[in-house]
């Protein structure tokens, strides 16, 4: 059975996969959750978490396991793409679970750039979800999931994810490293990213109703649609 590592997207843990892990697709595909340092592993020690040294322990856990498939969510779409583009990696496919795409994507990572410490930025941000949360649960259990992450983990990765998105377009980037599958729901991409999408080739699968975090409100859905993603590229 292939197997294919789950990570999370800006701030969130392998937590937020858990109830994929009781659908058909465990079936079908040896699914397996991943831990990024300072996102519910210990964060780098003496080392940056960028998103190049976050790629290098993804790609290095993929190896250990012989992974050839990763479901990336949000900015970690870009984490995926620089993870196979190094030399000899295993992952031959990406299922990007609503990945940047451009610049507007960031629009929680990218956030991190505007504050000059890291306690500053954790502060920001979760006043800002708890503005957000009122209404929405999903963002309520995200919130509360970022709270437990490491400050300067989450400060550097947005600023890096900041940084990348200025020099590079991240859905070119993910094109171009391995076979890739965008799942998504139009109606929470913003209007660049859609523009960008529909100019692409890159193969696509909407998530009717489904918010940013469809492992979590949208299990089956996602489940099904990321099994058709994994015929679609031959997987299974």
């Amino acid at each position: 059975m292939e197997k294919m590592l789950c990570i999370a997207g800006f701030g969130d843990n392998s937590t937020m996969f858990a109830p994929i892990l009781d659908t058909a697709l465990s079936t079908k595909i040896d699914t397996i959750p991943f831990d990024l340092p300072g996102f519910g592993a210990p964060a780098i020690e003496h080392k940056s978490t960028t998103l190049d040294a976050v790629a290098e322990i993804v790609d290095d856990r993929a190896r250990d396991c012989g992974a050839s498939v990763i479901l990336a969510h949000s900015v970690s779409s870009i984490i995926a793409s620089l993870a196979a583009q190094r030399g000899g990696s295993p992952i031959e496919t990406i299922l990007s679970l609503e990945g940047n795409l451009t610049a507007e994507d960031a629009y929680f990572s990218g956030t991190a750039a505007r504050y000059d410490s890291p306690l500053a930025f954790r502060e920001a941000f979760l006043d800002r979800l708890s503005a957000m949360a009122a209404d929405k649960p999903e963002i309520a259990r995200y919130r509360a999931v970022v709270e437990t992450a490491d400050p300067p983990a989450l400060w550097t990765l947005g600023r890096d994810a900041n940084r990348f998105s200025a020099d590079h377009v991240p859905g070119e980037a993910l094109a171009q490293s391995a076979n890739a599958v965008y799942l998504f729901n139009p109606d929470n991409l913003p209007e660049m990213s859609l523009r960008w999408l529909k100019e692409s080739n890159l193969p696509r699968i909407e998530l009717t109703n489904a918010t940013h975090w469809a492992s979590v409100d949208q299990p089956e859905l996602l489940a099904a649609k990321a099994a058709e993603a994994l015929t679609m590229t031959g997987v299974l």
